[in-house]
């Protein structure tokens, strides 16, 4: 017999763990451990989402006939570690094979060949690109741009094509995808639809506010997808009400508005209830009926079909030294309001704030307030990274690394991105209301009212002016810096200093 593994991010029915599955001798086994709850400090809707997940899952293998041994949290015979409970079920069902489709975290992955011999790592279907076929695309580069990869799976998967040219005749349209809103702001939007627990949610839920008490977050506002059906109501709910409006406003960011025009189906995709071939075929056909843009379209497709497989591609390529960049030699310790919200910067209260409501914000609140913040600050990137990898429902380490170390903190030294997404606080007033009822000005570097944001903005620029040197497109950047009088360089360097020792 087969002793199939499913884990936490691999709830897909078509998997290949399942091809030639013998429903009269083989055994799926899938548990829940402790330590995985705990590797890092996990918000307590991280750990409901995947649990809840995961037994939905099972059910429904169950329902199909599937033979599963399910090890819960708080079964007394459960040893809390992942490979001794794989130890274990091997000694029970002596299996001739163990089989996993590929996992989506370098540890686990070592994890798991160390702890048997009789492991058979499958292709993970679930992505539209193979770690292999990544490895080709880079041999021979000397930039990984997602550019060039999106234009490959566009042609492959002809997806917004006409023969070999692209809809529309341009590749992105990304200039399109940049708008604010009016100062009276998003007027009415239309509320996503929502998942109100079921019995298995709520005994989920009611298990880590016991389990996990201290855990950071609340979960009074749980309403997330957490089986295919729902993902896939999800995703009809985004495509028929806001997709059309997606595209000009995926920058945008409002004062307690969390979801604005967003789809809330990250979570589905990265446990795998949701196919993105479904995702991105859904998208072009409301294009071809007329109901969204094409610049909307592209941009929710590029997100998809580029951007998560090209980010994939990079996490396996540069494992497992890839954890360990830091090319800014960044050491400050993360702020502890990282944790609360408990500051007086109106966006970053904000968006940390429904980041522990709700375990989510979106793209540009991750890169350009939360992100935007620690690489100013020169927030030690290893620790940006386990504060992403534990607050957000949808992460899982190969998609949430490099965004973090990569796009975010800059600390692959620009594998990733050409250059440091750093920015002043007038970035953040002109996509967003915060500015507006938040007690420091944008447009000041120092003194009292002067903001965090650009007073370390400059201070960044000048402590890593000469690394920055040979980064192509921080060019106008640096010579706006050269215009600064020495005088107030000193005084912008003293207020950074204590700035960052108030964090400390």
């Amino acid at each position: 017999m087969n002793l199939i593994l499913v884990l936490g991010d691999q709830l897909d029915l078509s998997s290949s763990a399942f091809d030639d599955f013998d429903q009269t001798r083989d055994v799926v086994w899938m548990v829940e451990v402790q330590s995985e709850a705990v590797h890092v400090w996990n918000h307590k809707a991280r750990i409901t989402i995947f649990l809840s997940a995961m037994r939905h899952f099972r059910d429904e293998l169950r329902r199909r006939g599937y033979r599963v041994d399910y090890r819960e949290l708080d079964d007394k015979a459960n040893k809390g570690s992942f490979s001794e409970e794989l130890k274990a079920a091997i000694r029970r069902h002596k299996p001739q094979r163990v089989i996993v489709v590929e996992p989506g975290e370098y540890r686990v992955c070592e994890e798991l060949k160390q702890a048997t011999a009789k492991l058979e790592i499958r292709i993970d279907r679930h992505f539209l690109s193979t770690i292999e076929e990544f490895r080709e695309h880079a041999k021979g580069r000397k930039q990984l741009r997602l550019e060039y990869f999106y234009r490959e799976m566009r042609r492959r998967f002809k997806i917004l094509m006409e023969k070999d040219k692209p809809v529309g005749g341009d590749w992105n349209y990304d200039d399109e995808n940049r708008g604010s809103f009016p100062k009276a702001g998003p007027g009415l939007l239309p509320a996503p639809i929502e998942f109100q627990p079921d019995a298995i949610t709520a005994e989920v839920i009611a298990l880590v506010e016991k389990h996990f008490p201290n855990h950071p977050g609340k979960l009074e506002n749980f309403n997330w997808p957490t089986t295919q059906a729902e993902a896939k109501l999800a995703l009809d709910d985004f495509i028929t009400n806001r997709l059309a409006h997606f595209g000009i406003y995926q920058d945008a960011m409002w004062t307690r508005q969390p979801w604005l025009y967003h789809s809330r189906i990250s979570s589905s995709l990265n446990l795998k209830l949701l196919d993105p071939r479904e995702a991105c075929a859904a998208a072009q056909e409301a294009y071809e009926r007329g109901e969204a843009p094409l610049a909307a379209v592209e941009g929710f497709i590029r997100q998809i079909l580029g951007w998560r497989e090209y980010v994939r591609g990079i996490y396996w390529l540069k494992m497992p030294g890839y954890l360990d960049k830091n090319a800014l030699n960044a050491s400050e310790p993360l702020p502890s309001f990282y944790w609360t919200g408990d500051t007086e910067m109106q966006c970053l209260r904000d968006a940390i704030g429904q980041t522990l409501d709700y375990g989510y914000a979106h793209h540009i609140q991750r890169l350009m307030v939360t992100g935007l913040f620690s690489l100013l600050v020169g927030v030690d990137p290893k620790r940006v990274h386990e504060w992403y990898l534990a607050v957000y429902v949808d992460a899982v380490e190969w998609v949430e690394l490099p965004n973090t170390l990569g796009m975010s903190q800059f600390a692959d030294g620009g594998i990733m991105a050409s250059k440091p997404y750093a920015a002043s606080g007038k970035y953040i007033q002109r996509m967003s209301n915060y500015c507006g009822s938040c007690k420091f000005d944008p447009a000041e570097s120092v003194g009292e009212k002067a903001c965090p944001f650009t007073t370390l903005y400059w201070d960044f620029l000048m402590r890593n002016e000469q690394k920055l040197r040979n980064v192509g497109r921080m060019d106008m950047q640096l010579r706006n810096l050269v215009r600064i009088e020495p005088a107030k360089k000193t005084a912008i360097a003293k207020r950074a200093n204590e700035l960052k020792e108030s964090y400390r």
